[in-house]
């Protein structure tokens, strides 16, 4: 397996001891002290603002954050401020589509989320996020934690105001597969 691609949560005190294979994945440890549903409420708000409506989710839901942390049929990540952005949030989709833990999310650079060749692809949408705020229709590939490709669909990425204190810089949401079921919504 490629080094790139290796990802794994190792604190030690003597970097000597970790195995050869494991590369540090973020050059500076980024935690959000924001609790995950308030920050996706916040993610929620600012989509509602650049949209007109929030992220998608069933009418009928009690606990609308909730079950789009839990149990919504699409990804919703976030990705920090920093130069080489690291995730800030990921939901249970997210989670499954990459196979990592919330807390091995947290330490990844985004930019590894996509394949090497895929990388400069994903650049240029990130650069129209920040020139217009959002963009929409993007499908993909995308690699996993053990460095399998993936394909995201009807992908949506938008911009923070830059007034939210809890750190993110751009969000996504898409879909694992061809989206059918959006009317249900």
């Amino acid at each position: 397996m490629p080094l790139h691609r290796c990802a794994c949560l190792i604190f030690s005190a003597h970097p000597a001891t970790l195995a050869p294979r494991i590369l540090p994945l973020a050059k500076e440890m980024i935690v959000s002290t924001v609790p995950p549903l308030t920050l996706l409420k916040r993610i929620d708000e600012r989509y509602r603002s650049l949209t007109g409506h929030g992220l998608y989710c069933p009418h009928d839901i009690d606990d609308r954050y909730q079950w789009l942390h839990e149990q919504a049929p699409y990804s919703i990540l976030a990705h920090s401020t920093a130069a080489d952005p690291v995730f800030v949030y990921a939901n249970r989709c997210a989670l499954n589509c990459f196979k990592y833990s919330a807390e091995e999310i947290r330490q990844l650079p985004s930019r590894l989320s996509a394949g090497p060749f895929d990388r400069e692809a994903r650049q240029r949408l990130l650069d129209i996020v920040r020139r217009d705020g959002i963009a929409t229709g993007y499908s993909g590939p995308r690699v996993d934690k053990q460095g399998k490709s993936f394909i995201i669909y009807d992908g949506e990425v938008w911009q923070s105001d830059g007034r939210d204190e809890a750190g993110w810089g751009q969000a996504a949401l898409f879909w694992p597969s061809p989206r059918h079921a959006l009317a249900a919504f």
